[in-house]
């Protein structure tokens, strides 16, 4: 029933190669499917200066796409002078979703970037983009402990996210670019380790759905970010 005759709460196949960047504190390819995104931490010594005094941290994310990721070449948004509502909408979601993993007082007066960048789309890449960041988060934050910066672990929880929809009237776990394209209703979950909710984005791009089809995509969701949790921690060798 699925495109890739995949069955409906099964996954693409999920991979985590870490430490691919040499100069990055922390960085790391995550592949689910033929979605491939490329992300990096960088710790800079300060704060932004909205936190000046506060002795608070600061976790935040850029997101970007090859022009080559998709089908048909799409133009860099440099060349174009601005960022597209889509990529600003994608990147605070990001950084919104692992700083709910932070304590920010333990990370002390300093801010950790994350970039993401999808050097290959099908279909989910925020998802993609958000539990490969908690990986590169993770590698930088070890190196801040292991020099004695700070002394105290400011990773509180891991952070993963799925998409779930309902696609030919079945709810389906991870969607795919032709089903997300074709799919009555899209949904990404944003999910940490303990199973709490950071995020749920939902909407109906056909038909409307019920209370129960909410709750079944739910369900859906909660599994699948189990397993990306089990890929984090294979990842960094938890």
């Amino acid at each position: 029933m699925r495109p890739s005759g995949r069955q409906l709460d099964q996954m693409r196949p999920v991979s985590i190669e870490t430490n691919v960047m040499r100069h990055a504190e922390g960085s790391c390819l995550i592949k689910i499917g033929n979605t491939h995104v490329l992300c990096s931490a960088t710790i800079e010594d300060k704060a932004p200066s909205f936190l000046k005094n506060t002795g608070l941290g600061w976790v935040t994310a850029e997101y970007g796409m090859l022009p080559r990721a998709t089908n048909s070449r799409t133009r860099r948004e440099a060349v174009l002078g601005k960022q597209s509502g889509r990529t600003q909408e994608i990147q605070r979601l990001i950084g919104r979703s692992l700083r709910a993993g932070v304590d920010r007082s333990a990370l002390g007066e300093r801010q950790i970037v994350i970039d993401c960048d999808v050097l290959q789309a099908d279909g989910g890449t925020r998802c993609a983009a958000i539990t490969g960041g908690w990986v590169a988060l993770r590698l930088a934050v070890n190196k801040l402990l292991a020099a004695g910066t700070i002394v105290s672990d400011p990773i509180l929880d891991h952070v993963a996210a799925i998409s779930c929809g309902i696609y030919a009237g079945q709810p389906v776990l991870d969607l795919d670019y032709p089903e997300d394209s074709a799919a009555g209703t899209d949904g990404n979950f944003v999910v940490t380790g303990r199973g709490r909710l950071v995020e749920v984005q939902m909407s109906a791009e056909g038909a409307s759905f019920s209370r129960e089809e909410m709750l079944e995509l739910l369900g859906l969701a909660e599994a699948g970010a189990k397993r990306l949790v089990e890929a984090q921690l294979s990842a960094i060798g938890g």
